[in-house]
Formats: structure tokens, C-alpha cells, sequence
């Protein structure tokens, strides 16, 4: 990973070891530079990039996902 402000790459490891002392450790999502200590959100894996954008695709052409779990509408105006 590489950081945004300083440009220092470094393991996601050594990120976390910076965050050993703070409270909310496990659970807000930022990473800590070991260089300069500046907090940012890690960059999105490809393959959420890929997904986002043939979600965005699909939106675009209309596409409406269905849901197996949920039994088709029947019309109301009997």
C-alpha cells in the first residue's frame, strides 16, 4: 500500500501495527502511514472496482436485478 501524503509504500501489516493504541482499532477502516502517520482510507480491491462498475453499467441500460426470495407482484386492479 502506498500512501497518499508522503508516497512511502508499505505492508497493510505495518499499517495496523500504528493503530495497536487507539480504541477503534479493529473497526474504522483507515490505515495509518508508518512514515508520517497521516490516517486514510485504503485503496478499493479491483475486483470492487469491476463489480461497481458493471452494477453501473447495468443500472444505465435498465437493468433491474430481481430477487428470488421475494414471489413476483401480482397486479391489483381486479
Amino acid at each position: 500500500m502506498k500512501c497518499p501524503l508522503c508516497g512511502f509504500e508499505f505492508e497493510e501489516i505495518e499499517a495496523e501495527k500504528g493503530c495497536q493504541g487507539c480504541p477503534m482499532h479493529k473497526n474504522c477502516g483507515l490505515s495509518l502511514c508508518p512514515n508520517c502517520g497521516y490516517e486514510f482510507l485504503p485503496p478499493e480491491p479491483d475486483s470492487l472496482k469491476f463489480m461497481k462498475k458493471i452494477l453501473g453499467k447495468m443500472k444505465t441500460l435498465g437493468h433491474k436485478p430481481s430477487n428470488p426470495a421475494l414471489p413476483p407482484r401480482r397486479d391489483s386492479t381486479r
